[in-house]
């Protein structure tokens, strides 16, 4: 069994920063890629960024200059440090572990439960 557990959600004011962390613990292998998505009311999730093993990065144009994201696979953690937040920013912010390896050939998905990150002053 594998799991993700986050962390660093908040309350936060526009222009302000937060950082999200996530933790990955079970019988891994490896983690090919580690990710954020978030989901706003109303809207479906989307994807924030993701960071491959061989750290790779990919961003939503919208977070593109203003977010981080980083990993440390020896760990399989993975960070997001949010700089210049707006209003727009507030969702719910998951972690994403895809192709999970708990075996040597099997593999999953896995996602956490979500933090709250809510841009407001």
């Amino acid at each position: 069994q594998v799991q993700l557990v986050e962390s660093g959600g908040g309350l936060v004011q526009p222009g302000g920063s937060l950082r999200l962390s996530c933790a990955a613990s079970g019988s891994i292998f490896s983690i090919y890629a580690m990710g954020w998505y978030r989901q706003a009311p109303g809207k479906q999730r989307e994807l924030v960024a993701v960071i491959t093993s061989n750290n790779s990065t990919m961003y939503a144009d919208s977070v593109k200059g203003r977010f981080t994201i980083s990993r440390e696979n020896a760990e399989n953690t993975v960070s997001l440090q949010m700089n210049s937040l707006k209003p727009e920013d507030t969702a719910v912010y998951y972690c994403n572990a895809d192709r999970t390896y708990y075996s040597p050939n099997e593999y999953l998905e896995v996602w956490g439960q979500g933090t709250l990150v809510t841009v407001s002053s």
